[in-house]
């Protein structure tokens, strides 16, 4: 028997050790998708050598501008290309914001369970396997649809996020940045014995060795480094919340920025956290989601909003349109480059607050030549869009972060760039106490609980780090009984 045909069989058989908890609830391993009609999912055949022997799928909105982004998606164990198309989401922002979507496709041919191969380094490492194959279906779709090389992401969910963190490491100078949701960090395992152990508690390595594992993927590459969301749920007990803290710690060393966050906003949808953190230029590099109660699937908001998607299914779970945040992260929303034979907008300079109370945030900006309106957004989402460059967004909670970015629009509705983000923190009630101790202190006072080791604040689930006596947090309460962390401008 052939070397390669020896080692797919023994991955198929040991399959069930690698996220098998997901297989344990369903009773048949799901079947290659239908034939998809005209102007949907397409299969695509002839990509390149396919050394991973994958499947090709793709969906591309009518009227889709040369130049435009490419995005690759990868689905979850047990999955195909076609659920992740129904369910998560991409479809609608790909006809909305203008962008074609690859959905790679493995079969049970190479694991029993439809596991991209993310621990094996026969498939997972550059130039070789399943990550060779989808770098293949990169090129083919840069081709066919005239894509823009400087724009191409990948994003996946449970093996397909281990698969998207493997792949940014090993093709950095493909991807322009990625999405984990409920996956893993790169390279976390090099072995099937290793998988599992992965899922349940990643290596405890510090921020310097995990960053190691990207560098040493592509040896001699110096950047740029991909932008990296992390989507995680608290309650994830297939890949534990310790694995987004990983991947945080790694991509966060990757940039060389530091592990305590530039803002964090707690007011997004699905009881969801997110953490931003900046590079030196003060752009988000790295941005984790931790959403409260939430346990193994990829986020979705069903819905008719701008920022709801999907439908909910096995391990598609209502709480927040993870991929419309993600999107903008990306900037998806800022259209291609020249699209419609028009220069985009420059980002307006000076984004300033210039007042907040309990309830309003106002904000001012440097006028941008040739634009009509400017587009206001609060924590990723647009909340308004004023012809003048002064704005009081209104009706906020008190005692609250809220970031805000603004974007030029011209007379044919077209955006611009997006400026740099600001916070502003809403004045606090009669609850808004600071409360500094250590995180063995916070959760013996009340004030946060502990789960598999780490800390999370009570209220907001943010994650604290390590539960011991030498990791110190600030927190603020505000309301009664939901604390946020508040290590900056918060005086105890």
């Amino acid at each position: 028997m052939r070397p390669s045909i020896l080692r797919r069989l023994l991955r198929s058989i040991a399959s069930t050790a690698v996220l098998g908890v997901v297989a344990a609830t369903l009773s048949t391993v799901a079947a290659a998708p239908p034939a998809a009609a005209a102007g949907g999912l397409q299969q695509v055949t002839g990509f390149g050598t396919n050394p991973g022997n994958l499947q090709m799928y793709e969906y591309a909105p009518a009227g889709l501008p040369a130049g435009a982004p490419l995005v690759i998606a990868l689905h979850g164990c047990t999955q195909t290309a076609n659920d992740y198309y129904t369910h998560s989401g991409w479809p609608k922002y790909a006809d909305l914001w203008k962008f074609a979507v690859v959905f790679p496709q493995t079969t049970s041919a190479n694991n029993s369970l439809s596991c991209f191969g993310w621990f094996d380094p026969a498939e997972d490492t550059r130039g070789k396997g399943e990550a060779a194959s989808i770098v293949q279906m990169v090129e083919h779709a840069k081709q066919q649809y005239g894509s823009d090389g400087r724009r191409v992401y990948v994003t996946g969910l449970s093996a397909g996020g281990g698969m998207t963190a493997d792949l940014l490491a090993a093709y950095p100078d493909v991807f322009a940045g990625g999405s984990v949701a409920s996956g893993l960090p790169a390279r976390c395992a090099t072995s099937q014995a290793a998988a599992s152990g992965c899922q349940t508690g990643p290596q405890k390595l510090t921020p310097a060795q995990w960053g190691d594992k990207v560098r040493g993927s592509y040896p001699g590459y110096s950047g740029p480094w991909p932008r990296v969301a992390i989507w995680q749920g608290t309650s994830d007990y297939t890949v534990y919340p310790a694995n987004a803290t990983a991947l945080r710690d790694q991509w966060t060393d990757v940039w060389g920025i530091g592990q305590t966050p530039s803002s964090t906003t707690t007011t997004l949808p699905g009881n969801t956290t997110r953490s931003v953190y900046n590079d030196a230029s003060g752009q988000p590099a790295v941005e984790t989601y931790s959403i409260s109660g939430m346990g193994h699937g990829l986020a979705v908001s069903p819905g008719s909003g701008t920022d709801q998607c999907g439908t909910t299914a096995a391990y598609f779970l209502s709480s927040i349109c993870s991929t419309y945040h993600t999107g903008v992260f990306w900037g998806l929303d800022q259209g291609a480059p020249g699209g419609g034979g028009e220069d985009p907008l420059p980002a307006p300079s000076g984004l300033t607050v210039t007042g907040v109370t309990g309830t309003s945030a106002s904000l001012s900006w440097g006028a941008v030549a040739g634009a009509s309106s400017y587009a206001v957004y609060r924590d990723g989402s647009k909340v308004a869009q004023p012809a003048s460059t002064v704005f009081t967004d209104t009706g906020l909670s008190t005692g609250t972060a809220y970031s805000y970015t603004v974007a030029a629009v011209n007379a044919s509705g077209a955006v611009g760039g997006v400026s740099s983000q600001v916070t502003a923190t809403t004045t606090s009630g009669a609850t808004g106490a600071c409360y500094t101790a250590t995180n063995y202190a916070q959760v013996a006072a009340g004030r946060a609980h502990t789960t598999g080791g780490y800390v999370y604040a009570n209220g907001s689930e943010q994650n604290m780090g390590l539960y011991n006596v030498f990791v110190t947090h600030t927190l603020r309460e505000s309301p009664a009984g939901w604390f946020v962390i508040a290590d900056t401008g918060c005086t105890a």
